[in-house]
């Protein structure tokens, strides 16, 4: 009888262990339980954020149009971009300053690091059978409780809208972080390779492809400038190889806040970290076809391959000391660091008309130019002060002290003070900074274009800035405004031809601007009435150097949609965008300097609203997206520019998904 009574009693503890191992696995499956972290969040403290599963915003594929940072291009998914807006670039010391396909860049300090109880996958992927075919794969596991491993893989082949727009790219990540058992050490490492192929095609013939109606508008029919095909197509082509290593100890007490929850923070009093990178990029221009249409300098050129390389090694220590009350509200923080940086920087041309491997690969072999080797070392510092979660402060330094840049520096101070989600939080900012020109500007030994640092002799850009920010969650409000003062802003422009000399059409130099001042304001405000949105975005911009800038004065974005669930499954968006900017002087594009600039010209594009229409939803793990982009060109207008004899896109379908993975 006592044993029957053991094994009843053993049996039913069996189906508890069963019933509590079943909720367990419940628990440890739901996405709450995939984290992630960046290199930003480990410079303050051990933190994750939990994956996002939303579909808010997934339709907004390219990076060409995103509505908080749109741009200009030349009229194809992947093919050389600007920046629509003035978004200053606050780097220091030595720079390349090739940028027009740096949006599709994967870049060391961006890679996210996964902790998960399962593995975490994710499959993405746009258009399928449209022109636009991008593909993206993410795995990350969790190889023990301390150690995850993983990779992302991305792919794209692009056709265009006319011949020869091709864009394709092979670029990825392989990651991994480890944390120790005593949660003091941590040690991530990550691998990012990036092939760029971006191909050029001189604009179409027809500069008034939009008004002409007795011509195929967007139709392949339209012919390009440049018509070289496979090998020996024109293309512009960026590589670019990095690995990165960074190692942190905390030293001292550490303090744990949500402790073995998947929230867990670990705050500590001291830390040393060391990071060294090492990064191999090239810029290159390939073609291999006389310049029969006049796209070019004038030159007897036809076959030409420039090749800019630079390799870079970095090396970074740091130190972090916080004080910080018991109750953690009150917190002291002091960073001071020093960076060192060894830049092997090259200049190369294909050799002969006669080199056929050179042909196929313009990276095959090259006759070196111009060679040197250099160094920048910085010293670098932050000191802060938060007082409870209410106000925040900040000072930051950081200074060139030795090397080629010398006396580059960015002084930074910043305070944020919170009202909490009723009165909202306020932001104040301003900083100063002297930067050195970007080699570009310095030195070119391109085919068509050629300057040294004698003849160019510009002055360091300085610039002083003040911003004031306000944002109420409440409200579903934000609003930003920014005031620039600018000495030495760098830009390119067409030599001055007041006689239109065709040996000087479509050469550009580089060209710097005195004083100028600029205010930019920016403001969102969104709207909901049940089940009905309004999202808005305004950008202002007002300088006294508009022409210089090539900047609009005004750019609107609005998004109205339709939000709703149904059967509780399917969660779902109906949506209309329309964005618009004003008139502006619209730069040309240097196809083999990769550069756009301000010609003598001075056109000022028609500007029209632009209408996309969209649906996304989600079900389960699985977001969709369809969108059908400008929308308005079947009634008006048939089409418009953004950058001079570039077209921009046609009407458009395009469909894309997210499937994620993790139990």
């Amino acid at each position: 009888m006592a044993k029957a009574q053991e094994q009843e009693f053993s049996s039913a503890l069996d189906s508890a262990r069963v019933a509590e191992d079943n909720k367990q696995d419940s628990v440890v499956f739901s996405a709450r339980y995939v984290r992630y972290t960046t290199l930003a969040a480990l410079k303050q403290r051990t933190q994750t954020f939990q994956i996002d599963t939303t579909h808010h915003n997934f339709q907004y594929y390219n990076k060409q149009q995103l509505p908080w940072n749109p741009s200009i291009h030349l009229g194809s998914y992947g093919l050389a971009t600007r920046d629509l807006l003035f978004n200053p670039n606050k780097s220091i010391g030595f720079q390349p300053g090739y940028y027009g396909l740096d949006r599709y860049l994967i870049k060391a300090d961006s890679v996210q690091y996964y902790r998960a109880r399962a593995r975490y996958s994710e499959l993405y992927a746009v258009g399928f059978f449209f022109d636009d075919q991008i593909f993206r794969a993410k795995l990350a596991q969790n190889i023990h409780s301390r150690l995850n491993i993983g990779a992302e893989y991305n792919a794209a082949n692009t056709d265009g809208f006319y011949q020869n727009q091709q864009y394709s790219d092979r670029k990825g990540s392989v990651f991994s972080w480890y944390e120790s058992p005593n949660l003091r050490y941590n040690l991530l490492t990550n691998f990012t390779f990036n092939t760029l192929d971006a191909t050029e095609n001189g604009a179409i013939v027809n500069d008034d492809v939009f008004s002409d109606n007795t011509e195929s508008r967007g139709s392949l029919s339209e012919l390009p400038n440049l018509r070289g095909m496979n090998a020996d197509r024109p293309r512009t082509k960026w590589k670019d190889v990095g690995l990165f290593l960074r190692q942190s100890l905390y030293l001292g007490r550490i303090d744990t806040i949500n402790k073995n929850l998947p929230e867990m923070q670990i705050r500590p009093t001291n830390v040393v970290a060391h990071s060294v990178f090492l990064q191999n990029r090239s810029f290159m221009f390939f073609k291999n076809e006389a310049d029969a249409n006049g796209v070019f300098p004038l030159n007897n050129l036809t076959q030409v391959g420039d090749t800019t390389r630079i390799t870079t090694l970095t090396n970074d220590f740091t130190y972090s000391f916080f004080l910080r009350s018991p109750s953690l509200a009150n917190e002291i923080k002091l960073d001071l660091g020093f960076q060192n940086d060894l830049i092997w920087y090259g200049e190369g041309r294909q050799r002969g008309a006669n080199d056929l491997p050179a042909l196929r690969d313009p990276a095959y072999l090259q006759d070196t130019i111009y060679r040197t080797t250099f160094q920048n070392s910085m010293i670098k510092g932050r000191a802060g002060y938060q007082f409870s979660d209410r106000v925040d402060v900040s000072l930051g330094v950081n200074q060139i002290v030795l090397g080629e840049n010398f006396g580059d520096f960015l002084y930074e101070a910043q305070a944020n003070i919170s009202g909490g989600d009723n009165l909202g939080h306020i932001q104040l900012g301003a900083y100063t900074q002297n930067k050195s020109p970007e080699m570009i500007f310095q030195r070119a030994n391109l085919s068509y274009h050629q300057w040294r640092p004698g003849e160019t002799n510009f002055n360091n850009t300085t610039t002083q800035n003040l911003s004031f920010s306000y944002v109420n969650p409440k409200l579903r409000f934000s609003g930003k405004a920014e005031y620039f003062l600018m000495d030495g802003f760098l830009y390119f422009k067409e030599v001055d031809n007041p006689t239109d000399e065709p040996a000087l059409l479509r050469t550009i130099e580089p060209a710097q601007y005195g004083a100028l001042n600029l205010l930019k304001l920016t403001m969102t405000q969104n709207f909901s009435f049940r089940k009905f949105h309004l999202d808005n975005r305004v950008v202002y911009q007002k300088s006294d150097a508009m022409d210089v800038l090539a900047i609009p004065e005004l750019y609107t974005w609005h998004s109205f949609y339709y939000a709703d669930v149904l059967s509780e499954v399917l969660d779902f968006r109906l949506g209309l965008d329309a964005r618009f900017n004003t008139p502006f002087r619209n730069p040309s594009y240097a196809i083999n300097a990769g550069q756009f600039y301000n010609d003598n010209a001075a056109i000022q594009f028609s500007t029209y609203p632009i209408f996309d229409v969209w649906a996304t939803a989600n079900i389960k793990r699985v977001n969709l997206f369809l969108s059908y982009n400008f929308v308005n060109q079947h009634i008006a207008p048939n089409g418009f520019y953004t950058v001079r004899r570039y077209p921009m896109q046609d009407a458009n379908l395009r469909f894309g998904l997210s499937w994620k993975f993790y139990d």
